[in-house]
């Protein structure tokens, strides 16, 4: 440009995701072609811009940049330069947007691919190819979406990764979902903990994960209910995957679920009928034994505050019920809970009868194995019975037009398909044990030999635990006594019980002649129950009319030995 001033230029360059600039060179390749085409022009290249976002979007933070920087130059005549006029927009309507947003803001549209005019066919060629690159988009977004809807149809997740899976390439089968430890273990502690109810409520379902520092939190560092109700409603954590808006059903994945499928309909069927419970501090983290120790004057159970006093606060149990001699006196939190622990450390039985467990817990395991098989038959049989049902709706809904009534037997047909995947699970899981048994003794026996261990780990989960599995009822505490007879779950009562109640022996002679057979085969403890030494059939050990089967047993024997008969 001899005689004026070199004209100044601008480089803009797009690419349609952030992927795209890590991974690939495109907004580089971009720049050095526009920067080849200006010094063929001979401009002054002072300023590029770029994006990482789809064409078929106006407003982009590059795009903004570039117009308020020219829209200073108006009087230059600034030069705005693109590689391709697919860089500008992928969509016509974008395209004429974007072209009168730039001419309006004093720059001139320039690339190496395209020569832009004003006359009438210039304006047709450039409308044409921005006609074209958005058919290029929205076929290569149906190319995308089909081969997505393909690959979930053979069973593989498709989206972003839930929380506690990371994809990873494996041979053969491409990228697939796999367990990304240590958050998968924390979500499955989770969705198992809610099914089982262990967490009450989405609340404290939301409090354990806040609480783990495993858990992948958001930028934030907090863990919102919307997220856990994702959480507790997402099949793929059961081993399924599906796409409703593609016509996708619920099928199997090719990946490892986190649980089981049954775990999952558990968890559906607690959210269709829980109700929401807030977070209140006071409930949870500083009172454990709220909800679960009763008035032993009205049966009311007890609920729990902070009361002002003169020298700060004080924690406090007390009866609500209006009319009960103990409404409204409070208890000192100390006073209750540390009587409860008391209580608890000596729920320990001996090391004798804990023997004793390890062989009724083999020889019962033995039995359930045996059953399995039986039932794994069973589920067999109803299998073909569902598969004969799933095949008849479906020549129904060939023959069907009304749409109401097609919509229907769809809607068995996906009822069916739900059955169908929970037998296929229970064939498996009775067919093979989802633990050796080894690793289950070693978890029961380690909770059963002192729940005082998990009680003293401070968490609030971990004591909800033990008060649900040591009692089987609801415990009555009196203000002035303190507990009362506390109702144990039936481990406890048939391995043992408390250490300060009263046990004795009853003598052999009361039931039959003192013979060695009968001091090696039984020992009755009268405070809870009867545990054989000897390997005895179950139904002895585990029968709640231990008395009646004895004295059965004594009377058959009595008819081969006179003897005995007499002196009984």
């Amino acid at each position: 440009m001899s005689g004026t001033a070199q004209r100044q230029a601008v480089i803009y360059c797009r690419v349609s995701s952030l992927k795209q600039v890590t991974v690939g060179d495109g907004l580089k390749s971009q720049e050095t072609r526009c920067r080849e085409f200006a010094r063929m022009k001979g401009y002054e290249v002072v300023e590029i811009f770029k994006d990482d976002i789809t064409g078929k979007l106006i407003e982009r933070p590059g795009m903004k940049a570039m117009l308020a920087f020219i829209r200073k130059r108006r009087t230059s005549g600034t030069a705005v330069l693109i590689d391709d006029i697919s860089r500008l927009a992928r969509g016509l309507q974008a395209h004429l947007e974007l072209r009168g947003a730039i001419a309006k803001a004093g720059g001139i549209l320039e690339s190496p691919s395209i020569e832009f005019g004003e006359d009438p066919d210039s304006i047709l060629v450039e409308n044409l190819l921005a006609s074209v690159s958005q058919h290029q988009r929205q076929k290569n977004g149906e190319q995308t979406r089909n081969r997505m809807k393909a690959r979930i149809q053979n069973g593989y997740f498709v989206f972003q990764a839930p929380a506690g899976y990371r994809y990873a390439r494996v041979s053969g089968r491409g990228k697939m979902l796999v367990r990304d430890e240590p958050a998968a273990s924390v979500v499955q502690e989770a969705l198992e903990g809610y099914a089982s109810g262990r967490f009450e409520n989405q609340a404290e379902v939301m409090r354990f994960l806040q609480a783990n520092p495993l858990f992948p939190k958001d930028a934030t560092g907090i863990v919102r209910h919307q997220r856990v109700g994702i959480l507790l409603t997402n099949p793929v954590y059961a081993g399924y995957v599906e796409a409703p808006d593609w016509g996708v059903s619920l099928r199997a994945g090719q990946h490892e679920g986190l649980i089981s499928w049954q775990t999952y309909k558990r968890i559906q069927e607690r959210l269709n009928g829980a109700t929401y419970a807030p977070r209140q501090k006071n409930i949870n983290e500083d009172f454990p034994l709220r909800g679960y120790v009763g008035c032993a004057h009205c049966g009311t159970r007890l609920t729990a505050c902070w009361s002002k006093g003169t020298h700060g606060k004080h924690p406090y149990y007390l009866c609500p019920k209006r009319g009960c001699e103990s409404y409204g006196k409070s208890i000192r939190r100390d006073r209750i809970e540390g009587e409860f622990e008391t209580l608890l450390q000596k729920l320990q039985p001996s090391e004798r009868l804990f023997k004793v467990a390890v062989t009724m817990f083999k020889e019962l395991w033995d039995h359930r194995l045996k059953q399995g098989e039986s039932q794994a038959k069973a589920l067999g049989a109803q299998l073909v019975k569902v598969e004969r049902q799933v095949a008849q709706l479906l020549d129904r809904i060939l023959d069907a037009s009304v749409p109401t009534v097609i919509r229907a037997y769809e809607a068995k047909v996906r009822e069916l398909e739900e059955q169908k995947l929970l037998i296929e699970e229970r064939m498996a899981g009775e067919s093979h044990p989802a633990a050796s048994f080894n690793d289950g003794l070693r978890t029961a026996l380690g909770f059963l030999a002192s729940p005082w261990n998990l009680w003293n780990t401070g968490r609030l989960e971990d004591r909800r635990a033990v008060l649900k599995l040591a009692f089987a009822g609801q415990l009555e505490y009196a203000r002035n006594e303190g507990f009362r007879t506390t109702d144990l779950s039936l481990p406890f009562k048939v391995l043992g019980a408390f250490s300060a109640e009263k046990k004795e022996m009853a003598h052999p002679k009361r039931f039959e002649l003192l013979t060695p057979r009968f001091v090696v085969w039984c020992s009755i403890q009268l405070s809870y129950g009867c545990v054989w030494q000897r390997a005895e059939p179950l139904a002895w050990r585990f029968s709640t009319n231990w008395p009646d089967r004895l004295q059965a047993e004594m009377s058959r024997k009595s008819q081969k030995t006179p003897a005995i008969s007499s002196a009984l």
